[in-house]
């Protein structure tokens, strides 16, 4: 094998991995995370094929990574190219290491140039779905269709492996020769490298599920006992080892993810935890009641109520940008919670040090804010629970969910006994309101599509559509038409409705509601809502979309 191109600044060096014996499953397949956006439902699909998946830096050792006894390890994608300077590159041991490799796109390019294939540009990029046939329907590619469709996303790709041997060709498109390859290793000690160019990940790609699912089962001999009540375990013990002898504040808004944590939390160091829901005044109507009535009342978790909305809507006056409202919400939420870890202190003789403060971040947060495992992923949107928290940030964070997506989050809710109103309620942003209204914020604003949005809420409920449907709210627009209502001319607000469905939230398509459904939603808040005269349905997926508007 020849050698592969070497930059001093990105060889292979140890990274912090956790050990063997904190993992929660035998069976393992370790992720290499180069920074792409789908790197997390790589290890989403692992865990649905039944083994425990872990992401980790591509700088980790070829040692380091076989000290945790993968059965399987699988290189990402990446926004870079192979032969850029400075793009992100893995131990090239970690082929020797006697466990299959799946390389998918930017992971099969990078490997097969380790093993000495050209990546050059390709003369047609393929972006967006692409019609894959196959030649070989076994291992990896076993019972897949020889036509069936992929999602591809790339500008690069191999060329040349018909010219090495121990390559073969499983797959191939268009414009694409060698959409899917396996190296063969003849040396027994040493398993077989299969490379996708395509992305199986991603809903996009029918047989996506199927072809991981080989590769952990089929190719890797997993045997798929892994299930998400190990991961209850096992974080149940690392949150009482980071926790030790201090107490918890958590913050809760009554969504699934923060109450989810939570629960998580109080399992792990009991009346230890706080929780404390802040009223920001960018909350949905009747939102603070309903929390303080189900939590108070089905739960034995200290729960204290903030009322700081005056103080968050004098933050945010005059401010339309995004970022800017997003950073100042996550100011002030800090300032409010260092004044209740004071206040906490106070009543419990805090003397093991400041409580740590728990938020129900989850990877979608992670990934769009760009915290990647690689460093390398594009910044989207922060948010105020990952990237817009100030940088003099006093609290150590407890981030329990972080590595998981709202349906991994709601099953573990249902493992934890959380009954289903909370499990399965729609997602809320942290930053809350401030986010659907776009433009400047206030008082009348937040009102007129708090009153929209509860109308919103009622048609999809009473028209059984609630489950159906993954995420549904409703938008203020910065803008006003024309209308007509009483033979007189309005000039007033738009409201914009999103209605999406999705697995994973980060990649998510727009709701099909039924028409009649439509018409009484606009009819509704056009007649209820003053201050509303149009009403308009957002048809646009993620990506290139995202969910929220901002």
């Amino acid at each position: 094998m020849p050698p592969p191109p070497t930059d001093p600044d990105i060889t292979a060096s140890a990274v912090s991995l956790p050990s063997r014996e904190s993992l929660p499953h035998g069976e393992i397949v370790v992720i290499l995370d180069f920074g792409s956006q789908t790197a997390q439902l790589i290890a989403r699909r692992v865990r649905e094929a039944g083994a425990f998946s872990l992401l980790i830096s591509p700088r980790a050792t070829a040692e380091q990574i076989a000290a945790l006894e993968p059965m399987g390890i699988i290189l990402s994608g990446g926004p870079a190219s192979v032969y850029e300077p400075g793009a992100p590159r893995c131990d090239p041991k970690i082929l020797d290491l006697g466990v299959p490799v799946l390389g998918i796109c930017y992971g099969m390019q990078l490997a097969c140039q380790i093993m000495g294939a050209k990546v050059a540009r390709a003369e047609s990029r393929e972006f967006g779905r692409a019609h894959l046939a196959v030649k070989d329907r076994t291992g990896l590619l076993a019972a897949i269709p020889a036509k069936t469709a992929v999602w591809m996303s790339h500008g690069d790709q191999v060329e040349g492996l018909d010219e090495i041997s121990g390559f073969t060709t499983l797959a191939s498109t268009d414009t694409c020769p060698h959409a899917a390859v396996r190296y063969h290793r003849r040396d027994k000690s040493k398993a077989d490298f299969y490379g996708v160019q395509f992305h199986p990940e991603v809903t996009h790609t029918p047989h996506g599920v199927e072809i991981i699912r080989n590769f952990v089962c089929e190719v890797c001999r997993c045997s798929g006992a892994w299930k998400m009540a190990d991961f209850l375990e096992t974080q149940r013990h690392r949150i009482t080892r980071q926790v030790g002898d201090r107490r918890v504040i958590c913050g809760l808004s009554g969504g699934v993810d923060s109450s989810v944590c939570a629960a998580l939390i109080h399992r792990a160091i009991g009346d230890r935890l706080t929780c404390i829901f802040i009223d920001t005044g960018l909350l949905r109507k009747n939102e603070r009641e309903l929390v303080e009535t189900t939590f108070r009342e089905t739960s034995r978790i200290d729960l204290r109520v903030i009322d700081a909305s005056d103080q968050f809507l004098a933050d945010l006056a005059g401010v339309t940008d995004p970022q800017e409202k997003r950073k100042r919400i996550g100011n002030r939420f800090i300032r409010i919670f260092e004044e209740a870890a004071n206040q906490l202190i106070a009543e419990k003789g805090c003397d093991k040090g400041l409580p740590l403060l728990a938020q129900g971040t989850l990877y979608p947060d992670v990934i769009e804010s760009g915290h990647g495992h690689a460093g390398q992923s594009a910044s989207i949107k922060l948010h105020h629970n990952v990237g817009g928290l100030p940088e003099d940030t006093p609290f150590e964070l407890l981030e329990p969910l972080r590595d998981l997506f709202k349906d991994e989050v709601r099953k573990l809710g249902e493992v934890l006994g959380l009954n289903d109103q909370i499990v399965w309620r729609h997602p809320f942003p942290g930053p809350g309101l401030a986010v659907r209204i776009l433009g400047e914020i206030t008082r009348e604003r937040l009102d007129v599509l708090r009153d929209a949005d509860e109308i919103l809420l009622e048609e999809i409920v009473s028209s059984n559509l609630y489950r159906s449907t993954s995420q549904v709210f409703a938008v203020l627009l910065p803008v006003k038409s024309v209308g007509v209502m009483g033979d007189g001319r309005t000039y007033e607000s738009c409201v914009a409705v999103r209605a999406v469905e999705t697995q994973d939230f980060m990649t998510a398509d727009w709701a099909r509601i039924p028409y009649a459904v439509l018409a009484t939603v606009s009819n509704r808040i056009i007649n209820e809502v003053r201050g509303v005269n149009r009403v308009v349905y957002d048809i646009s997926s993620k990506p290139p979309a995202t969910i929220e508007w901002e």
